[in-house]
């Protein structure tokens, strides 16, 4: 069965709830991450990412999480400095949220997603189409500019 994130309720930097619904229309790459991990670097690709298929119709989504080896210590504030000046980051991040465990939204409804079970590490990605329907799961080794996501995005924007 096909899952949905439009009725899950996350909440915003300033601490507002949200709901991923209200990016209807809007294909979303959902990512967990962290500024002290070995896929740190990632952080480029999906500003990139941003910066080329913004305009079309992706919003690359970032979450803040420290469950994996306890990479993201910071407030959310020291993790938005850390982006915008480390990596021109300017995609849109959430508050700090769990991945693994007891797991907190959108990572509840996310794992899921076959193949299911918890996030592994940071930089785990959830490609969702406009309809709010999650398209695939892509392990953190997977670059944000790779090819098999690149041509995943694409063919989202398109459709």
């Amino acid at each position: 069965m096909a899952v949905n994130v439009s009725d899950v309720v996350v909440r915003g930097a300033t601490g507002a709830e949200q709901r991923l619904g209200d990016f209807a229309g809007q294909v979303l790459l959902i990512v967990n991450v962290a500024s002290r991990c070995g896929f740190t670097r990632q952080y480029a690709g999906l500003q990139k990412l941003n910066e080329t298929y913004g305009e079309r119709g992706l919003q690359v989504l970032g979450f803040p999480c420290n469950d994996f080896g306890a990479q993201e210590p910071g407030t959310l504030a020291e993790i938005q400095q850390f982006c915008s000046t480390t990596y021109g980051a300017s995609f849109t991040l959430f508050d700090k949220v769990h991945a693994k465990g007891v797991k907190t939204a959108p990572y509840d409804l996310l794992t899921t997603v076959e193949p299911a079970g918890d996030v592994e590490w940071n930089f785990e990605k959830f490609l969702v189409g406009k309809d709010g329907t999650v398209l695939g799961r892509y392990k953190s080794a997977v670059e944000p500019d790779g090819a098999e996501l690149t041509a995943a995005i694409e063919a989202a924007l398109a459709a």
